[in-house]
Order: structure tokens, then sequence, then C-alpha cells
């Protein structure tokens, strides 16, 4: 679909031949609104549209040549392009990852027919690793979509009848005196804090076969505390939020595990609300990493996919938490060096 021929190191022509006239306003956008927002992002290569040809020059001509035909490979697959989607694809390619790979991944297809698939390359690596592994990690900011497509994979392996049912489970981190406050029994106690994994489960499948499924008891919504004891076989169990387990939290949950399971467990260690900071997440890569069939997925703000102005509070907060821990590990070395004059002092 491409051709390319190299001028100088800093000046290269790339064609690109998109297979078929019909195919261009997609590609484009309204009144050519992708193609500004590509060389807005590329203001290096210049580039020419004519007919059904796409000429580029400059220093990243092959690059963006990758782009667009990465492009209309999601057009030609029926994916609607918008500007969120270009500039995901812009920063694929970036890295070196092909939107079509990823965008275009199906996990399932969900409540009124809407097409559940991940959106970056990070919540990409996140389903394979659900996929291939036992028990999943899923670490990272809020907006990243680790419980909603927790729950998507949860749903697809009880439709394939890889497992017999979907245990969702969150830890009640105010199950003291403030929960003690609310009216009605405990679940009715602890239903606000489970509230966002029937949602997730809402937009998978529709409400009367969700109901259908928790009255049957295929699938089951309870807080941490209710895993106790028991042994969880043939199930997909997700637990939610789980930087606000404790350590003996943790380890008591992951002990249920049984045979013909799959657990995925997410959390945001960024906001930990248990007393004294003691989160059960903290410290657990270096504890459990290297485990066969358990991966850890770390995403960032490049993986949210809420609003821009969400991943852009992310990106501040992570560059915050950069900042203090350098300063944190500088304030540690000038401690030790002090220490090491005064003892030869």
């Amino acid at each position: 679909m491409a051709a390319s021929d190299h001028m100088t190191s800093t000046d290269t022509l790339t064609t690109v031949v998109v297979p078929g006239q019909h195919l261009m306003t997609a590609l484009l956008g309204p009144r050519d609104q992708y193609l500004r927002r590509v060389e807005e992002q590329f203001p290096e290569t210049s580039v020419s549209v004519r007919g059904n040809e796409i000429s580029l020059r400059g220093a990243d001509a092959e690059q963006v040549g990758r782009l667009f035909e990465e492009l209309v490979g999601l057009v030609e697959r029926g994916h609607e392009l918008d500007d969120r989607t270009v500039d995901r694809a812009i920063g694929m390619v970036r890295s070196d990852e092909r939107p079509t790979e990823v965008l275009t991944h199906q996990v399932l297809k969900g409540a009124k027919g809407r097409n559940v698939r991940p959106k970056t390359a990070g919540q990409k690596r996140y389903v394979d690793a659900i996929r291939n592994n036992i028990i999943t990690f899923g670490v990272g900011p809020a907006g990243t979509g680790k419980s909603w497509l927790a729950v998507a994979m949860a749903v697809q392996a009880l439709q394939a009848k890889q497992v017999q049912r979907i245990i969702l489970t969150r830890p009640a981190v105010e199950a003291g005196e403030r929960l003690g406050f609310l009216p009605g029994d405990l679940m009715a106690k602890i239903d606000p804090y489970l509230r966002p994994l029937y949602d997730a489960l809402y937009d998978m499948v529709d409400p009367e076969g969700a109901a259908r499924l928790l009255e049957r008891g295929t699938v089951e919504v309870a807080p941490l505390a209710f895993m106790r004891g028991r042994t969880l076989n043939n199930s997909f169990i997700i637990l939610d939020e789980a930087q606000n387990t404790t350590p003996e939290q943790m380890k008591m949950f992951l002990t249920r595990i049984g045979f013909g399971s799959k657990v995925v467990v997410t959390g945001d260690a960024t906001q930990v609300d248990v007393p004294d900071g003691r989160s059960g997440v903290r410290g657990l890569e270096r504890v459990l990493g290297g485990i066969d069939q358990l991966a850890f997925v770390n995403l960032t703000a490049a993986d949210v996919v809420r609003h821009q102005i969400v991943a852009d509070i992310v990106a501040a907060y992570e560059r915050e938490d950069a900042s203090s821990r350098r300063g944190a590990d500088a304030g540690h070395r000038e401690h030790r060096r002090q220490r090491g004059v005064s003892a030869d002092g």
C-alpha cells in the first residue's frame, strides 16, 4: 500500500495508496479534520492528497505513512474514526504498536449489541494477560478500564462455558462505624460499595439477563469479608479496588482460589483508604513476581479512556508523584552522606 523513496536522512518521500476513493472521507474526516490532526502532530512532514493517494515528505514520512496505513485498516474493518481514536492511533504508531491489532480486538458483544474492545495498547496487554494467566493484577489510575474490561472477560468466559459462575467482590473499607449508620440489613449497607460492579455487569448483559444470573447465583456480588473460609472452584473471580485490602486480606483472598478458576485483581495504589496506608497491593509485585501463570499489568495515564481532562489530571498526579519520589531519594542519599561524614569525623 505504501512506496518509499529515500532522498536524504531528513527528507523522505512516502506514498500511501488508499484502496478505494470511498474510504477517503472516513479516513480524512469531516472537512479533513483528521488530516489536520496528523499534520499538527508531525509538523516536520508535509502531507499532500490527490485522489486516493497520500504523499508524505519529511523527517517522519515513513512513520506517518504507517499511521495512514493503520487508519485505512481500521476504516476497512468498519471502525468509525473520531478525534480520540486518531490520537490513540498516533500514540500507538509512535510506540511501534499497531492500532489495527489493538482497536479491532473484540472481547465481547455487550448489551444492545455494543462491542467491547480495548482502546489502548495497555488495555490490550491487560486483556491478553487475563486470557493467558490464572491470576492477573491490573494496577493503574481511575478511568483505565480495569474493572470494566475484567467484567467483560468474566462474562465472555461464562458464555464460553469456561467457568460456571462469576464472583465480583470488593473490600468495604468503611465496614466499621460509618457503615453502621446506613439504613437496612448488611447487604443494603454494603450495596453502595458494590454498585460499580453491578454497573459494569449491566453494560455487558441486558438488565433482565443480569437479574436472572444474580437470582440463580451464577453471578455473585459480595464484599470481600464473605470470601473467608471458602474455596472458589470453576469461577471467574474479580477483586476490585484491591488497594483497600490489608496485606492479610489479600493473602486470605489469593488462597481461596480453587481448580478451574481465573482471578483478576484491580487496584489503584494512589487511592488507598485503609488505615495507616497498609495496602495489600503495595509491594505485591516484588513478593509474587516470577510465579508462573500470574501476571502484573501496570496501566498509566496513557490508558485513561474517560474525558481527556481525566487523563490530564492523572498525568499531572503521576508527574508530582515521580517528583516527590526523586526528592525523597535525594534526601535519603544526602542523609546517608552526612552520616558517613559524621562517622568519619
